[in-house]
């Protein structure tokens, strides 16, 4: 059976905590598997940058990632909580590893940590990360933050990473804590293959779609990993809530193999009720495919 995730609607809660925590409870209490939990550090004004249009700027609100799940980790019981996508490489390995930790702690082993290498060039460069080679160190950090997560002593000397003996603690519930790759790049889709537990592509369920799902199963058996074990998490874009059209996309990725649907909502919806009724209606529409 499909699962389902609830995208959590970052840009339109404002500070109203509460309004979170009763979106939070009432997409576990719809039964949804998870919450996503989108991922940005910095907006950007594009006016001084130009030929620069980026889907998100300085007026849109991004709550931070890890301490929104640290924060419905209390609020609920049973939901899984996920990042979608956490942009990694512009950040320090270790301290993900150790943030991703302590949710995983604080949720009882509920965390998924969906990464990403991201498109907005300016938080790289304030968070003093390099843009170039962010596909080749996300492929570094996975690696060292799986150590990170298993092992009570790291040693480690890396083309990005050198350190001796040294470790978190407390470890995580969940050893190694499941990463999926966000992303239809081929490069991404390589590295999801080989390291990865699972991806998080945002496509139709078109024949692109079906030729990404195709090249991923065929580096996946290259890698001697079964396809049917390996999770895909669809992102639905919806630019309006038009239940026939979430429908439609939820058959079509899951006739794909999705694993997962998130309905990736594109339009803005000002009230928690409304958000709610939101979610009552994808997973309506989503069950009747």
């Amino acid at each position: 059976m499909t699962g389902l995730c609830a995208f959590f609607p970052t840009r339109d809660f404002g500070s109203d905590f509460a309004a979170v925590r009763d979106w939070a409870q009432a997409a576990e209490e719809l039964g949804y598997d998870w919450i996503t939990v989108p991922d940005h550090v910095l907006g950007a004004d594009p006016a001084p940058r130009e030929g620069w249009n980026p889907p998100y700027t300085h007026r849109d609100q991004f709550h931070e990632t890890f301490v929104t799940m640290g924060f419905l980790a209390a609020c609920t019981e049973r939901i899984g909580l996920a990042s979608g996508v956490l942009i990694l490489p512009q950040r320090q390995t270790a301290l993900v590893a150790k943030q991703a930790a302590e949710v995983d702690i604080l949720s009882g082993g509920r965390l998924r940590l969906g990464i990403g290498t991201g498109w907005n060039f300016v938080e790289y460069e304030a968070l003093n990360e390099d843009w170039e080679t962010r596909g080749a160190r996300q492929a570094e950090q996975v690696a060292l933050m799986r150590r990170l997560w298993t092992e009570e002593l790291v040693t480690t000397g890396g083309r990005w990473h050198g350190f001796a003996d040294a470790g978190l603690n407390p470890l995580p519930v969940q050893r190694p804590i499941p990463v999926w790759f966000g992303g239809t790049h081929p490069a991404v889709l390589r590295r999801a293959a080989k390291m990865g537990d699972g991806w998080i592509p945002i496509a139709r369920a078109d024949d692109s779609g079906r030729r990404l799902v195709e090249t991923l199963h065929g580096l996946l058996e290259a890698e001697g990993r079964d396809p049917a074990s390996f999770g895909i998490d669809a992102w639905l874009r919806a630019s309006s809530p038009d239940v026939q059209k979430w429908a439609a996309a939820a058959e079509g990725w899951r006739a794909l193999g999705a694993s997962l649907l998130t309905l990736y909502p594109l339009y803005r919806v000002e009230s928690v009720d409304e958000r709610i009724q939101a979610l009552a209606r994808f997973r309506e529409a989503a069950g009747a495919c």
